[in-house]
């Protein structure tokens, strides 16, 4: 018996890991991008009946696994308040070093309001270079303002 999500998330891991998976081969096979798929398969978003049944098939997993596919999950899964993987603390790095001038630069251009995390993506791309391959990361969410009442 499954009691949590991340069990359903741990077995998807240790499949893709055996079978070789590519997250980018379940994006295709479901029809969505590889960012959402990802955060999906990681747990971090909720599967439809259709794309959790596919998930399924891929990852040969029981029917109770695919049902928790579908539940909308408890979102934020980093285990420490400051992350300690390498990769992860660098974002962590990235919003404390640059966070006042994303928000300083968003309310300059749009006002005093949010960029959603619900209405959004995420693009995440190999740029070549001549001095090592970057990280081409985009991050689209729509704008909230606050409302005056």
């Amino acid at each position: 018996m499954i009691s949590s999500r991340e069990e359903v998330s741990t077995i998807i891991m240790a499949t893709k890991v055996v079978k070789g998976i590519k997250w980018s081969d379940v994006a295709s096979a479901i029809g969505l991008s590889k960012e959402w798929t990802t955060a999906a398969c990681l747990g971090q978003m909720a599967f439809d009946k259709t794309q959790a049944e596919k998930v399924g098939e891929l990852f040969e997993l029981s029917d109770e696994a695919v049902a928790w596919l579908q539940i909308a999950p408890y979102k934020g899964s980093l285990p420490t308040a400051v992350p300690t993987d390498p990769l992860i603390y660098r974002w962590y790095e990235v919003v404390n070093v640059y966070g006042s001038t994303i928000k300083e630069l968003i309310h300059e251009e749009f006002g005093d309001g949010i960029m959603s995390a619900i209405d959004f993506s995420m693009d995440i791309k190999r740029e070549k270079n001549e001095a090592g391959d970057r990280v081409n990361v985009v991050l689209s969410g729509k704008f909230l303002p606050y409302k005056t009442y």
